[in-house]
């Protein structure tokens, strides 16, 4: 049993396209979207469409939840991230932005190695973040808490792993917006088979001038297209 963790798609229909060819070349059970459909990217409608289409699990992110509900600007979020959610809102039909709001904050999957649990940011709220950097025995007091042997979270744009006890810990980056200095889409794989979980991190190349271009002619921020070609932010 093999499941693909992918999040924070951001509306970029390139990454995603080359993300769904790479999977289909690994032979995975199960896909899970851990939020972030929308923001920063020119083509969040049919982001939405092709994740529908292809059927995958998806939870509620941040960016989704602004969107749909309409939030007000919040005060660390002013600047790129609003005025892309704000355009968003206005190319987006009602039945995506109703697609949008039903969205669950997140699930569980049970496997043969054990219970996976996922969601954006923490359990119950997607805008909230977990400190996945946290000294080990609050780690192991929120993998009790949690009561899974791989826990999902994620928000950061950056792929991580951690390993505490018998719990092991994902981000699984971004597939739209990857910050970790390494342009591409980022994809986390969970082997469950045998004894223990096995995770591998996978960075997908795809057509970043065509996404950088998307941005250009739909006149948004110049910055989110040069973060698209370089995979960090302030180039």
């Amino acid at each position: 049993m093999r499941i693909a963790f992918i999040s924070d798609l951001h509306g970029n229909i390139h990454a995603l396209t080359s993300v769904q060819r790479f999977l289909s070349e690994h032979i995975v059970n199960s896909v899970v979207v851990v939020g972030d459909l929308v923001g920063y990217g020119a083509s969040p409608g049919p982001v939405i469409d092709f994740v529908q289409q292809e059927n995958w699990k998806v939870g509620l992110g941040s960016s989704d939840l602004r969107v749909a509900m309409e939030f007000g600007e919040r005060e660390n979020r002013r600047g790129v991230a609003d005025q892309v959610l704000s355009w968003t809102r206005t190319v987006l039909s009602p039945e995506q932005l109703e697609y949008l709001r039903r969205l669950p904050p997140g699930g569980r999957i049970m496997t043969p190695v054990g219970r996976i649990r996922y969601f954006h940011g923490a359990p119950h709220d997607p805008e909230a973040r977990l400190d996945l950097m946290a000294a080990e025995n609050e780690m192991q007091d929120l993998a009790e808490q949690l009561g899974s042997r791989v826990v999902v979270s994620a928000g950061t744009h950056v792929p991580f792993v951690r390993e505490v006890s018998d719990t092991i810990f994902i981000d699984p980056g971004s597939v739209g917006l990857s910050l970790n200095h390494e342009p591409g889409a980022d994809v986390i794989l969970v082997d469950c088979a045998g004894r223990r979980p096995k995770v591998s991190m996978h960075k997908v190349p795809y057509d970043y001038s065509s996404a950088a271009f998307d941005i250009m002619a739909w006149n948004l921020p110049p910055i989110i297209a040069d973060v698209i070609r370089s995979g960090k932010m302030g180039v």
